[in-house]
């Protein structure tokens, strides 16, 4: 198949996926083969796309004029086929995981389920191959639709509320903030198309102004949880944990953080932003949400809003490595959209399983679990390392890597960031694990969850470690969007 049947198919075959598994509702074992068929497919559409862009080839696919001079239009580059094959890669073990929570919790409308969650790797892989910033809006805002049936799966008061908040943070930031951005970037430049070295190279916009349009441009792009505008991620929460994997690694919120890079990498400029510093102040928002998300996780019982509040904290790294403007930096926020994805999705794999098997949610409740469930805490205890940087986990490479940008560029209070926030997360993490291991189990009995569910927390927990040893891959295309 050619480059450009590729990327048509890594788009209509999630959706074609989705119409399936609606036809197959009435059969659960049908419908869920159907899932990770499609899974499969998708994975094996992008790894043919892979070869030519380490190639240093850019296979793209134009579909229709949209507006003058803007098309529907799609271009592979190595930032976008790294979070495709993150995404997609992962969409195979939270299939699996699914299978297992969804049946083990006996929830309702699962078929509704599998759909959305199709459609959402559909949406992520039109923001991933997005040649301009209009295709990547249009499924941008496809991709906060089609999730917030998932966020609102439970139906109930809760559910519906948390909803609000997911689509009110997400639609407002996009139509207030992200939208404007780019008509006034449409205006300057005459415009959209993805540059290297950045569209507004030559746009002649003084310091104020490009200052005020990464100011639109980042707090436009609410998936990327800067503070304030984070609110909508732990709302969220409301959500069954497969859903929150989604959330949280697969798909939404490296949505976000991968557009962050792709703006400041190829609207911006790294070159222009350091020149004219407009980006001086971008640090200091990232750092501080950092900071406060950790200490909001720290005093967080309940384990899924300490997860969430990680993530909020986590994303603000993708972003300072960025306004570092270094290329070891930008090398440093694309590899960490994929050594968070596999901590995180770790550590949301357990925490379901905990659910699912113990009926626990709070971290104070957890005395002893891992005698009961092993496997689900080993595996946890793998993504929180990976989380805190520690070696041999696939984050320590990531907090290495931006390390290295902090030292080039002489930051030295970004680095004391980077060690508070280091001693934070070990803060938040490291007691679950010693409770978990070293205290005594409160006598209820009870094993591991459902087969499914370990299998897929174990293969990501193996993949964490794995890539650490092994990161070639992902770290090339990584180098390969910094310029290195």
């Amino acid at each position: 198949m050619s480059a450009a049947g590729l990327i048509a198919a890594s788009l209509l075959v999630p959706a074609a996926g989705a119409a399936g598994i609606a036809l197959a509702g009435r059969w659960p074992n049908l419908r869920e083969s159907v899932t990770l068929v499609t899974a499969v497919t998708l994975l094996g559409c992008v790894l043919g796309l892979l070869p030519s862009v380490l190639d240093g080839g850019r296979p793209q696919l134009f579909v229709l004029e949209m507006l003058p001079g803007i098309a529907l239009g799609f271009r592979v580059e190595p930032l976008g086929m790294l979070f495709a094959l993150v995404a997609s890669g992962l969409w195979i073990v939270n299939s699996v995981y699914s299978i297992g929570y969804m049946r083990g919790n006996d929830e309702e409308h699962q078929t509704r389920f599998y759909v959305c969650f199709a459609l959402a790797l559909a949406a992520t892989m039109g923001i991933a191959f997005s040649a301009n910033l209009l295709t990547l809006f249009l499924f941008y805002e496809m991709l906060t639709l089609v999730t917030w049936p998932l966020v609102t799966h439970h139906g109930d008061a809760e559910a519906r509320a948390g909803g609000r908040t997911y689509l009110g943070v997400l639609l407002g930031t996009s139509i207030l903030l992200l939208l404007p951005a780019m008509i006034a970037t449409w205006s300057v430049a005459g415009t959209l198309e993805f540059l290297p070295g950045g569209l507004l190279r030559d746009a002649g916009l003084s310091n104020a102004a490009l200052g005020g349009l990464l100011a639109l441009y980042m707090f436009g792009i609410g998936k990327a949880a800067l503070m304030p505008v984070h609110r909508w991620l732990p709302a969220a929460m409301v959500a069954p944990t497969p859903v929150s994997a989604l959330l949280h690694a697969v798909a939404v919120v490296k949505a976000g953080v991968f557009t962050v890079v792709k703006v400041i990498v190829y609207v911006f400029g790294v070159e222009t932003l350091a020149e004219v510093r407009a980006a001086d102040w971008l640090p200091v928002v990232a750092g501080f949400t950092i900071l406060a998300a950790s200490v909001v996780a720290l005093r967080s019982n309940n384990l899924k809003r300490r997860l969430a509040y990680s993530t909020v904290s986590q994303l603000s790294y993708v972003v300072l490595a960025a306004a570092v403007l270094v290329p070891i930096s930008i090398a440093a926020a694309a590899f960490h959209i994929a050594a968070h994805a596999l901590g995180k999705i770790t550590l949301f794999f357990a925490a379901g399983a905990i659910y699912t098997a113990a009926h626990k949610t709070e971290v104070s409740q957890l005395d002893g679990i891992g005698r009961r469930m092993p496997w689900t805490m080993a595996a946890f205890t793998v993504g929180a390392l990976s989380l805190i940087g520690i070696p041999p986990c696939v984050g320590f490479v990531s907090k290495w890597l931006m390390l290295q940008g902090v030292f080039a560029a002489e930051l030295w209070s970004v680095a004391g960031v980077l060690l508070a926030s280091t001693v934070l997360n070990a803060a938040y993490f490291l007691p679950i694990v010693y409770v978990a291991f070293f205290k005594a189990p409160n006598g209820e009995l009870h094993g591991e969850a459902p087969l499914p569910m370990v299998i897929a927390l174990t293969a990501t927990a193996v993949g964490t470690v794995a890539l650490f040893f092994l990161p070639e891959l992902p770290l090339a295309l990584a180098r390969s969007v910094a310029g290195l």
